[in-house]
């Protein structure tokens, strides 16, 4: 079935130019932008973090899911119409675009490929290693190896328009063998009732004396929790949470890449919906089961001391990561376990593929092209996938570091880094989509001062981890009484008083840095520019040049370098979309004589009424889950 997804999706698209490999032609429909939406999101950290959550402190982290759902609709309806009237392919260019200049841009990509290298590919490599190495006892460098490079394959060969159609392939499988796992773990436990009644009293048999090692939390069942003394205080939830939210699911590459390769902003919307309705699955499908996992198997998924921990899973912290594993090890028949094992690839593969795609796109069209400004087509098309190659390399040589992590501190870091490194960046594009003043001057150092500040905590987080539950917190102030967070309010609130002031004692932007640029400027009408030649424009430009000028070279020299290059070139170039490009097409292109009329906002009212009907049913149904659950 991928097999057959992949290849059509490498028909459908002109994958040998950078508006078909990077943004799928622009022509993806609702129904697969949403479910890769999911699809990208849901990776394997959060079947094995969201479920070993679960069995830890109850359901509190769901906060995070539901969180997304309304981000899903700020992104469809405010942000995704700006990008699209802005007319940009990457997030960093945006900025470039709105504050002109190259700093901003260049500190936001290097800042985008760290976060990907070093984070998401890492606790998603871990997670999918970890219930390998559970379910079929693999060593972890083959199992990695192994799925790095079918993920690497699809992904250079097919761009994203079979990254997506894969992923939606992939979400069905994910929802049905989850769906699956949860009735299983509801008729082991004993149903609904039970699980409520039983969790409060799964306590392990061994435990350090007179400590809260081991006992469920009281509040297990609240997402709104004590602003004081609790794991998540409900102000942090509700503020300092939807800050860093903003930056992952409105202006991350791996996210809006996905909706801009909508065919129109109605289909974006309808995309956004999409994923906004399956982000309620995660609770019932893989945090409920996480929490069944610990009444079934307490002494081993809650264990309490540490030296018993390290004899179960290895690691003294806890054993909670691998409680989804054990439900499928140990309540599956053999058939199941297989698809469960292919809801954990395809949940890893998904993730990875869209990382590896958005990360190729920022390093292509950001790094690359601004150093090299007059690369041709080909050129761009073979930086990009050679790029895609050296991430996974890269996540390889990082195996042993996230194996050293052992899962617990690793997930702890994944969940908490988005606080001191996210809202800087989320101030920056809300104060550039949404005030016109903003310049280039105020959004560099309200980004700079920010990440130094949220580095500087990170930094003493890595000095002075959180005490285990035994030990006595000694850690300095700053961190034993401000929650992550808070300081992500905090940090908020630095970033954007710099922004405004900082702007205010500089100049005004220039109007061609605010037209098509923000949200009261979106529909201002697009001026010919001639002297500008932007990604996007390439492919048809290209063809045109081709035809026109180079037609007579091309049929000339079409036998004699067919000839030259052998049948594993020309499979070679076939496999990557490149079987078109001739040696001429290596010259760097001319600019257009006219700008190409694109980034239309229209709607067909009719549909714009059914997804705004459905903005309002979704906000509904949000607001009732997340009230019912505080």
């Amino acid at each position: 079935m991928f097999s057959n997804i992949f290849y059509q999706s490498m028909l459908r698209t002109k994958r040998s130019t950078v508006d078909g490999y990077f943004l799928a032609g622009k022509n993806m429909t609702w129904w697969p932008v949403g479910a890769s939406l999911f699809a990208s999101n849901i990776g394997s950290g959060h079947f094995i973090g969201l479920a070993g959550s679960g069995a830890a402190a109850g359901i509190g982290a769901i906060a995070y899911e539901w969180n997304g759902m309304v981000m899903l609709l700020l992104l469809g309806w405010l942000f995704l119409p700006i990008y699209i009237a802005s007319g940009v392919t990457t997030m960093p260019e945006y900025l470039q675009k709105r504050f002109g200049g190259r700093r901003t841009q260049l500190l936001l990509t290097v800042l985008y490929l760290f976060i990907y290298i070093f984070t998401k590919i890492s606790v998603d490599m871990y997670a999918g290693a970890l219930f390998i190495q559970l379910a079929l006892q693999w060593d972890i460098y083959l199992a990695v190896v192994l799925l790095l490079s079918i993920t690497a394959l699809y992904t250079v060969a097919g761009g994203l328009a079979a990254v997506i159609y894969t992923d939606a392939a992939q979400t069905v499988i994910m929802l049905a063998g989850a769906l699956t796992l949860m009735g299983f773990s509801f008729a082991e436990v004993g149903g609904w009732n039970a699980m409520l009644e039983k969790y409060p009293n799964a306590i392990p048999s061994f435990r350090v004396p007179n400590s809260t090692c081991g006992i469920p939390r009281d509040d297990a069942f609240h997402i709104f929790r004590d602003p004081v003394n609790s794991d998540l205080p409900w102000p942090g939830v509700i503020i300092g949470m939807s800050i860093p939210s903003i930056w992952y699911w409105c202006s991350d590459q791996v996210i809006v890449q996905r909706s801009l390769a909508a065919k129109t902003l109605t289909h974006a919307k309808g995309g956004s919906l999409l994923a906004a309705y399956l982000k309620i699955l995660p609770f019932f499908a893989i945090m409920l089961p996480g929490m069944i996992s610990r009444i079934l198997y307490t002494d081993d998924v809650a264990c309490a001391d540490p030296e018993l921990c390290k004899q179960i899973c290895g690691n003294p912290v806890g054993c909670s990561d691998t409680a989804y594993a054990r439900l499928v090890i140990e309540l599956l028949p053999a058939g199941l376990r297989g698809l469960m094992m292919a809801v954990m690839i395809a949940a890893l593969m998904s993730s990875l593929t869209s990382i590896f795609n958005s990360a190729s796109t920022i390093f292509t069209i950001d790094l690359w092209k601004s150093f090299r400004s007059r690369a041709s087509e080909w050129e761009l098309m073979i930086v990009g996938r050679v790029f895609v190659l050296v991430l996974v390399v890269v996540s390889i040589v990082w195996i042993p570091v996230v194996q050293a992590s052992q899962g617990g501190q690793l997930f702890i870091y994944i969940q908490t880094i988005s606080t001191y490194l996210q809202p800087p960046v989320s101030i920056i594009f809300i104060m550039g989509c949404f005030w016109k003043r903003t310049n280039e001057k105020g959004a560099f150092w309200g980004l700079i001062i920010g990440l130094v500040i949220g580095c500087i905590r990170m930094a003493l987080d890595f000095i002075y981890p959180a005490p285990l539950c035994y030990e006595q917190d000694d850690r300095p102030a700053v961190l034993k009484y401000v929650h992550y967070l808070y300081f992500s309010m905090l940090l908020s609130f630095i970033t954007l008083v710099i922004v405004v002031v900082v702007s205010l004692a500089t100049e005004e932007p220039r109007p061609e840095q605010v037209t098509r640029l923000t949200w009261f400027t979106r529909f201002d009408p697009v001026e010919p520019k001639q002297q500008v030649f932007t990604v996007e424009q390439s492919s048809k430009t290209l063809e045109v040049i081709t035809n026109q000028t180079d037609r007579m070279e091309v049929l000339e020299n079409d036998g004699q370098s067919s000839h030259h290059r052998g049948k594993l070139m020309c499979a070679l170039y076939w496999l990557c979309g490149m079987e078109r490009r001739r040696e001429g097409d290596n010259n760097p292109v001319i600019p257009p004589v006219q700008e190409q009329a694109v980034c239309s906002l229209e709607e067909k009212p009719h549909l714009r009424k059914i997804v705004n009907v459905n903005l309002i049913l979704s906000l509904s149904v949000t607001a009732f889950i997340i009230g019912y659950w505080a």
